[in-house]
């Protein structure tokens, strides 16, 4: 079984980096919308808007335990590579594209060296292979 010592010290530096990128680049453009925003705000967008502020806090944790806060990082690959895939590709294909798009397409596209940060043994022996916890 893979264990925290088997994952070398230049990936968890790079977790931290991209947990810290997180926090600074999400948590700066989320939080201040979050502290402040209209009333009018339509109910999704203030839901998406928490749900992304909260990641960015608790990438936080990430920096401090980057194995332990795994789970952070497969939560944003994997939404971003449904939003691209799901909204962003149809829209593309079918000519559709605005500034919003675009802006958000880019933002996605930085989760692309995620799967090249994370320690996939490392997964695959604590999420994968390891047993479940208890059900009673």
């Amino acid at each position: 079984m893979s264990t925290a010592a088997d994952v070398p010290l230049w990936r968890l530096y790079a977790l931290r980096a991209f947990y810290l990128l997180i926090t600074g680049g999400m948590g700066l453009q989320m939080w201040p919308v979050i502290l402040s925003h209209p009333l009018t705000k339509p109910l999704m967008s203030g839901v998406a808007d928490s749900l992304l502020g909260a990641l960015a806090l608790l990438t936080l944790l990430g920096v401090r335990y980057p194995l332990a806060m795994l789970p952070l990082m497969l939560f944003e690959m994997t939404w971003k590579a449904a939003w691209l895939l799901a909204f962003a590709l149809p829209l593309w294909s079918a000519h559709q594209r605005d500034a919003d798009t675009a802006e958000t397409v880019k933002a996605c596209l930085m989760a692309v060296a995620i799967p090249f940060i994370i320690p996939w043994p490392y997964v695959f022996a604590h999420y994968v292979k390891a047993p479940g916890d208890r059900w009673k």
